[in-house]
C-alpha cells in the first residue's frame, strides 16, 4: 500500500510543523529541498575531525523531523532527509582532496578511467547496540542508504559501507560535555580486519544525522585511519551551534521555526517502529 493511501486511511501530522495530512507537509518538504551543504562543525574541533559539511543548524522544524525519524520510527522521512544528507556529501566531496593511493580493478592499470569510476563509500557512524534495539532500526544507516541512492541517480556512483563496529560499551552521550564525550568514545570504534583491504584507496565519507561536539565523527575517523583507510571528509544533515565563528548555512525561515501546532488527528503510523 502506498504512503499516500496510508495517509488518507490513517491521517497523521507533519513531524516538522504539525500540519495535518502526512508525516511531512509540502512546506517542510520544500524547505528541506532548498538546503545546501556548507562547512560546519564545533569550534574548537576535536583532534582528528575530518573536514565537515552540514546543511543547516539543528533547530525546528528540521530538529523535529530528525527526531521523528530517529526516535519515533517515521520511516518515510528517510527520503527527504536522505536527500539533505546527499547535498552535504556533495559539498564535502567538492572541498576534499583526491584520493592519493592508486586503486586497481581486475584487468585495469592504476590511473586508468576505471579507477575513477569506483563508487564513493558512505560510512555511517554506528549507534550504540542498545539504541538500535530500542528503536528497531539503525536510523543513520537508513539515511546513508537514501543519500547513496540519490547520489547514484544523479550520476555519482555511491554505496554505503557500514564497516564501523562498537568495540566496547559506551555510556549514553546525552548530557555529556565535549571532553566527557571524547573520553567516553576513546577507542570505542573499530573496523574488522576483513574490511581493511577493500577500504584502502577508496573515497570514504563519514556520515551522521547530526554533529554536536564532533566526538563521534572524530572517533570514527580514527578507527578508519587505523584500518589504513582515512576518510576524505564528513557530512551531516544538521549541526548544533557550538561556535562563535562562521556557522553552517541556515535558510530556515522564521515562520517555520515556530512551535508546531497540536495535531488533532493521530495514527499509529507516526508512532515507534517495532
Amino acid at each position: 500500500m502506498s504512503g499516500a493511501l496510508l495517509d488518507l486511511l490513517l491521517p497523521v501530522c507533519c513531524a516538522g510543523c504539525g500540519e495535518p495530512g502526512s508525516q511531512i507537509c509540502p512546506a517542510c518538504r520544500a524547505l528541506l529541498a532548498g538546503l545546501r551543504g556548507r562547512p560546519s562543525g564545533p569550534d574548537p574541533a576535536p583532534p582528528g575531525l575530518p573536514p565537515l559539511h552540514s546543511c543547516a543548524i539543528y533547530r525546528d522544524p528540521l530538529r523535529r523531523l530528525l527526531i521523528a525519524h530517529k526516535e519515533r520510527g517515521a520511516l518515510r522521512l528517510a527520503g527527504p532527509l536522505g536527500a539533505v544528507l546527499a547535498e552535504a556529501v556533495q559539498a564535502a566531496l567538492a572541498g576534499a582532496p583526491p584520493v592519493s593511493t592508486p586503486v586497481t580493478t581486475p584487468g585495469t592499470r592504476a590511473g586508468t578511467r576505471a579507477d575513477h569510476q569506483r563508487p564513493v563509500l558512505l560510512v555511517p557512524v554506528p549507534s550504540a547496540r542498545h539504541a538500535v534495539r530500542a528503536r528497531g532500526q539503525d536510523a543513520t544507516r537508513r539515511l546513508a542508504r537514501s543519500a547513496a541512492r540519490r547520489l547514484s541517480r544523479a550520476g555519482l556512483p555511491c554505496r554505503v559501507a557500514p564497516v564501523l563496529r562498537q568495540g566496547r560499551a559506551v555510556a549514553d552521550q546525552a548530557g555529556l560535555g565535549a571532553e566527557q564525550r571524547r573520553a567516553n568514545l576513546h577507542r570505542a570504534l573499530t573496523v574488522p580486519p576483513y574490511f581493511h583491504a577493500a577500504l584502502r584507496g577508496r573515497q570514504l565519507v563519514l556520515v551522521d544525522d547530526l554533529v554536536t561536539t564532533g566526538a563521534s565523527l572524530a572517533e570514527a575517523a580514527r578507527a578508519l585511519r587505523a584500518a589504513g583507510a582515512p576518510p576524505l571528509a564528513a557530512a551531516t544533515v544538521a549541526a548544533t551551534l557550538r561556535t562563535e565563528g562562521p556557522r553552517p548555512a541556515d535558510p530556515l525561515t522564521p515562520d517555520r521555526r515556530a512551535a508546531p501546532r497540536p495535531c488533532r488527528r493521530s495514527s499509529t503510523a507516526a508512532g515507534p517502529h517495532r
